[in-house]
């Protein structure tokens, strides 16, 4: 593959790779090594790519990747010369592919030596940072803040004052963490803001007054939040967000909003205030949430979604506002549908009237 900024793991034979991701390769194979992953287009000998839509058959054809993860059901489709890891699930096996080949690109590396504190970072006497903790410059932890060991703390980001954060996170460069706990191995990018005022005002006499926000956010274990995303501290409850969510670049969490376990939350995402989201639940991107909705356990919501009213569990909902898939696609055919009757009827009295 081309050049990486990420530190290449060893080699590995497809026959260590197959038992790595629960995959089967063929004996002839079972000895080829690979070192790197990469597109099928982009793919040498050294590589490992992947193949799961058939969009993607002619690249596939004129590979010249040394191996390919498929489902069993195009296992037929690799040209020859090209060993196929052939998997049950092969997005999983991939991912553990690249886990293997590229273990350092898990979680953001720190620039600077592991387990020190920059002489350029300002660290309060009464932060507790266990042995192993890395600091980088002009980083700054407040007073009694506590950090557990193998957390990194990137250049610019400011710890306030009692955070708390677990071990094994990686607090990326110029991010804010104030008024929260976070848990073990949590990774939050470059410009994350956690703990900031919630957005809450009421109308008075001489204009707006502002409420106090008084929560916490609390973060659990395993959460990862892209770069410039944004998490308020609650009013009177806590912000919370369950183990294991995975929340994508630029996206907004009010004030109170709980979020369950092992969410997908795509990118520019806004959810309002008092929002409790179940567990196992996706959102697509540029979707917004009312404020007080509830969603239910393994929920479903398609891209530029406005949620207003709660969504059961299990469902898939879709469209402005938000309401069942069928629902949604029925009330977009009948759009088309009234919209064509419109054209022809047009097209049908074109204003001449000559005889």
């Amino acid at each position: 593959m081309a050049s990486t900024f990420f530190r290449l793991g060893k080699g590995m034979s497809l026959a260590e790779l197959s038992s790595i991701c629960d995959a089967t390769v063929a004996p002839e194979y079972a000895d080829r090594v690979v070192t790197g992953i990469a597109s099928l287009d982009e793919a040498g000998a050294d590589d490992l790519s992947f193949y799961d839509n058939p969009r993607y058959g002619a690249a596939l054809r004129t590979s010249r990747a040394g191996a390919v993860v498929v489902s069993a059901r195009f296992a037929s489709s690799i040209p020859p010369g090209i060993a196929g890891l052939v998997a049950r699930k092969p997005g999983l096996a991939f991912a553990a592919a690249g886990r293997t080949l590229f273990p350092d690109a898990m979680a953001p590396r720190s620039d600077f030596e592991d387990g020190t504190v920059s002489r350029h970072a300002i660290v309060d006497p009464s932060a507790q940072l266990e042995p192993g903790v890395t600091v980088e410059p002009f980083a700054v932890i407040g007073p009694d803040v506590e950090i557990g060991s193998g957390t990194v703390i990137g250049s610019g980001a400011t710890i306030a004052r009692g955070c708390k954060i677990g071990r094994e996170c990686r607090i990326g460069p110029q991010v804010s963490v104030q008024h929260a706990l976070i848990g073990n191995q949590v990774i939050l990018h470059p410009g994350v803001r956690v703990g900031q005022d919630g957005f809450g005002y009421v109308a008075g006499p001489q204009g707006l007054v502002k409420q106090v926000q008084v929560g916490r956010v609390i973060l659990q274990d395993h959460v990862e939040v892209g770069a410039n995303s944004t998490i308020d501290r609650g009013a009177v409850r806590d912000t919370v967000v369950g183990e294991g969510t995975k929340i994508d670049n630029l996206v907004q969490i009010a004030h109170n909003v709980v979020i369950g376990r092992h969410c997908v939350i795509v990118g520019q995402v806004g959810i309002a205030g008092s929002v409790t989201i179940g567990n196992g639940v996706s959102v697509g991107g540029q979707t917004g949430f009312n404020g007080h909705v509830t969603v239910g356990d393994g929920a479903q919501i398609a891209a530029v979604s406005v949620v207003a009213t709660d969504v059961p569990a299990g469902a898939r909902w879709g469209g402005v506002p938000a309401r069942p898939v069928k629902d949604w696609l029925r009330d977009m055919m009948a759009l088309r549908v009234q919209s064509n009757r419109k054209q022809k009827t047009a097209g049908g009295d074109d204003g001449n009237n000559d005889a």
